[in-house]
């Protein structure tokens, strides 16, 4: 289904997503859990008191049935998380195992034409990058904004030895090559305004520069060339061109014989267009009037200039994990819909009070604890068998229940632990899963006891 315009979900997100039809949001931007190994929570007395959440991972955290699911549906993303746990541990692979599926469902929610913005730092920017490149294709990656998120500082007493973070990442991908794109610009640096504004004119009072009229390449570029203010060049204009430019005032000789130049006002420049190294934007300051005292945070004018170049008015906002609603309220601001997802409560006490305050709204839904149901796609239950070696996969870890050997998804098969040949149920105690050698040793009418005795015989070692 399509979720209405300014609703606030109090859920997991991945179940929320899972209810929300194919390609029917425009922009997503999550700013989730980092793995930082630290819990998070808001200071008594501030107006986010009650916000907490914990950031450090074990295989506990995760429904290992998705270990076996996208063990399934994505093999390159399966083997990316299996390098992460040989690299970077359980932690790290569990985390990713918690992301992976709730990117593979924004994939799914996103437009065409839509983006994703993922908001981390460099602990586990690197290994999202790849779950990214997995799921999205590498070649829908378009860039690596790096964010300074504070000022530089100096960890020199703690016996630090390395550099200082002050920087966030964010990860920029769309679904396709035709995503939406408008272009941002932020003002030319006071310096570069110095040197190449350096003129005002007189009565106006604006900034102006003088820039180069000679055709590059001269005549053999096929420049035209005639005299111009008593001087003979091949121009980058046609007669006809230069003659209207002088009667606006736009060329300016400054002295006779210099070769004239063309008059470049500052104010007629869009200024310089975004680059993916973000210093101009502030965060949220003790004193800032829109801080909240949620632990993390993000600043307004973050959220605006992303929902700006990759949204139009009208369009769908996705917050997945919204926490203070800081995209939301950028939305609202912005005139597009939006729809926010927080585990906590507090989020949508946090959303009440701040779209009151800062948008004057106090109108929308709360989709507390709601069941949404999609209606666009056959629903998995009909998949009964590779559902229950979805869930088999994660609870044995990716091993052979005969041999523990260690497979791929493909190499393992549904087995039952009693056979049915002497009254073994399908039920989830009685199931397994056994390498296609394990399994024809087995046979129909083994149990796992007779299984590992006729291992045994054979001289091969079992679990």
């Amino acid at each position: 289904m399509t979720v209405r315009n300014r609703t606030i979900f109090t859920a997991d997100n991945l179940h929320v997503m899972r209810g929300i039809a194919d390609e029917s949001v425009d922009l997503i931007y999550l700013d989730p859990p980092f793995n930082s190994k630290h819990d998070y929570a808001a200071p008594v007395g501030s107006k986010a008191a009650g916000a907490e959440f914990k950031d450090i991972w074990t295989l506990d955290d995760v429904d290992l049935a998705w270990w076996g699911e996208i063990a399934d549906e994505y093999p390159g993303l399966y083997r990316v998380l299996e390098a992460t746990r040989e690299i970077a541990g359980k932690s790290m692979m569990s985390y990713l195992i918690y992301m992976a599926v709730r990117i593979i469902e924004m994939r799914r929610i996103l437009k065409t034409t839509g983006s994703l913005y993922l908001h981390c730092d460099p602990t586990a920017s690197h290994y999202l990058k790849l779950v990214l490149d997995a799921v999205f294709g590498a070649n829908n990656y378009r860039s690596e904004i790096a964010w300074k998120r504070t000022s530089a500082h100096s960890d020199g007493k703690q016996g630090r030895r390395q550099h200082g973070r002050i920087h966030d990442i964010l990860l920029f991908y769309t679904k396709s090559d035709g995503n939406l794109w408008n272009a941002v610009y932020t003002p030319h640096d006071a310096k570069y305004v110095e040197k190449f504004y350096r003129h005002t004119e007189h009565g106006t009072g604006r900034k102006y520069g003088l820039d180069n009229l000679v055709g590059p390449g001269g005549g053999a570029k096929g420049n035209p060339e005639y005299e111009v203010m008593g001087v003979t060049r091949h121009w980058r204009y046609s007669k006809d061109k230069m003659d209207e430019l002088i009667k606006k005032g736009r060329i300016v000789q400054t002295k006779p014989g210099n070769v004239p130049r063309q008059k470049r006002y500052l104010d007629e420049t869009p200024g310089v267009p975004l680059q993916d190294v973000w210093v101009d934007v502030n965060p949220v300051s003790s004193a800032a009037k829109e801080r909240l005292g949620y632990p993390t945070q993000k600043p307004l004018a973050l959220l605006e200039r992303i929902i700006k170049a990759s949204s139009n008015e009208g369009d769908t906002v996705l917050d997945p994990f919204c926490g203070c609603a800081t995209a939301c309220s950028a939305a609202e601001k912005l005139n597009r819909k939006w729809i926010g997802i927080d585990v906590s409560p507090k989020a949508y006490e946090l959303v009440k009070e701040r779209l009151a305050r800062e948008a004057g709204l106090d109108k929308y839904t709360k989709g507390a604890g709601e069941v949404i149901h999609r209606v666009d796609v056959p629903s998995r239950k009909g998949r009964r068998t590779a559902c229950y070696k979805d869930v088999l996969y994660g609870r044995q870890a990716g091993n052979c229940n005969g041999c523990c050997h260690h497979f791929e998804y493909r190499h393992l098969e549904v087995d039952h632990v009693v056979p049915k040949a002497k009254g073994g149920q399908d039920t989830d105690e009685n199931l397994q899963l056994l390498c296609s050698s394990c399994n024809r040793i087995k046979g129909p009418r083994r149990d796992m006891a007779g299984l590992k005795a006729r291992m045994k015989e054979m001289g091969l070692s079992t679990c």
